[in-house]
């Protein structure tokens, strides 16, 4: 996968890794600017690029064709699939101390590979489930879901509906609604800092 990768500042060594996925019609570039509001001193951030291109927005990507019928779908999954499974043999890292986490379809792409590792977390912003969760992949990491009461692009009850199913299998989901529409704010990257923080803390 084509990847943006920045390091911690001051040539610190990396302890944990955060990779970012990039919402439908973006790319890898998106949330780059996120890391100065997460402010996660001795973080690895990585944000890849999803793997097919927008049918509409030039320079924009996909993580399957929310046009077509979710075509590309399987293929997507099971490419970031493996290439989460790559990662400890290129960071160093354990997958125990790799958050995922993206923006809509960026989110939906966390929650359902995301539950299926043993990762230290999972962040949805404004994403939604494009699976029926089942109990057998338990454990589960601990998830964040934020989402706009707002959004007309991914309503609310989307994520409402997520969060039910979710905890119904087992998984414990920290949830926050805001007064916002597609988008992410400060208080949301503070939100998940502290998410982050608090996983931290385990080891």
């Amino acid at each position: 996968m084509d990847v943006i990768s920045i390091e911690p500042k001051n040539n610190q060594k990396p302890e944990f890794v955060f990779v970012l996925l990039h919402g439908w019609g973006a790319n890898y570039h998106d949330l780059t600017a996120l890391t100065s509001m997460l402010n996660l001193p001795s973080c690895l951030y990585l944000f890849p690029n999803a793997p097919y291109p927008h049918y509409q927005v030039p320079g924009g990507r996909a993580w399957y064709a929310l046009e077509n019928e979710n075509e590309g779908i399987e293929a997507s999954l099971d490419q970031f699939y493996q290439w989460l499974l790559s990662l400890e043999d290129r960071t160093k890292i354990p997958l125990s101390k790799t958050i995922v986490g993206g923006f809509s379809q960026g989110g939906a792409m966390s929650l359902d590979v995301g539950l299926q590792l043993p990762l230290a977390g999972i962040v949805s912003m404004s994403g939604y489930l494009h699976f029926e969760p089942t109990a057998d992949r338990n454990p589960f990491p601990p998830t964040l879901i934020c989402h706009g009461k707002l959004d007309p692009v991914v309503p609310i009850n989307t994520a409402q509906s997520a969060k039910k199913k979710l905890e119904a299998v087992g998984v414990k989901v920290e949830y926050k609604e805001y007064d916002i529409a597609h988008e992410i704010i400060p208080a949301e990257m503070h939100l998940v800092r502290d998410f982050v923080l608090k996983i931290l803390k385990k080891f």
